[in-house]
């Protein structure tokens, strides 16, 4: 534990807490912060001015990350007859309906995505229980029901990142790894908070993006300055 916690230490050191640091000096902290034995993701918090308790300051929505987020993500399909033939053949983990209902109500759940066609909806709606909590229920605003199978299956393996808004107004997510070059991890920041102020919800009143600090897996969380990382009204 000692070395534990020598090594939190140093990942802090000659960090200003209370600065604002422009996000290239922040990922440049990150970065040779990032000493863990396994590859840290890096991930990125913004506090928006909303009440997410009120239906018309909801944010959800999908973002593409240009450069990928770096981590293997095991896609599970509904889709019958051609359709589960196109997702086995764009790259679905896991492909099924009737049979991959019981798998997931026995307990199963070997994904981190789940795409349905609309016409199985049905079937899935009675899961809702057990992928609501998780986060993994599909839903057409984030482009998880669809027709597009093989569009929606290349998104949620190349990168696609889905978000909404938590109980304090924060939403977070990762968004690359600490090996990624900075200007990568800009590029994928800078595209995340994009969406986020794309989905400003019309109950928003004043301050959209009021804070964004970013951090590593083992690292501390690093404040950065939000006209940084917001290129489009916020």
């Amino acid at each position: 534990m000692a070395q534990h916690g020598k090594r939190v230490r140093a990942t802090r050191e000659g960090v200003d807490r209370q600065k604002l640091y422009s996000l290239d000096e922040a990922l440049t902290l990150l970065k040779e912060r990032a000493t863990a034995k396994f590859d840290e993701t890096i991930e990125v918090a913004l506090n928006l001015g909303v009440d997410p308790r009120h239906a018309d300051q909801m944010v959800r929505g999908v973002c593409n990350l240009p450069n990928g987020s770096g981590r293997t993500v095991r896609v599970a399909v509904f889709a019958r007859g051609a359709k589960a033939d196109e997702a086995k053949a764009a790259g679905a983990d896991i492909v099924g309906a009737e049979d991959l209902l019981e798998t997931i109500q026995g307990g199963t759940i070997d994904f981190d995505r789940c795409i349905a066609t609309p016409d199985l909806m049905p079937l899935v709606g009675r899961l809702g229980k057990v992928l609501g909590p998780r986060g993994l229920m599909p839903n057409p605003k984030v482009g998880t029901v669809t027709m597009d199978v093989k569009g929606a299956v290349a998104a949620a393996k190349g990168g696609a990142v889905e978000f909404r808004v938590e109980k304090a107004g924060i939403i977070h997510a990762g968004i690359g790894k600490a090996s990624f070059p900075a200007d990568k991890l800009a590029e994928n920041i800078r595209a995340f908070a994009d969406a986020v102020v794309k989905a400003k919800p019309t109950g928003a009143k004043g301050t959209y993006v009021q804070r964004v600090a970013v951090s590593s897996t083992m690292g501390p969380g690093i404040k950065v300055e939000p006209a940084t990382v917001v290129t489009t009204g916020a």
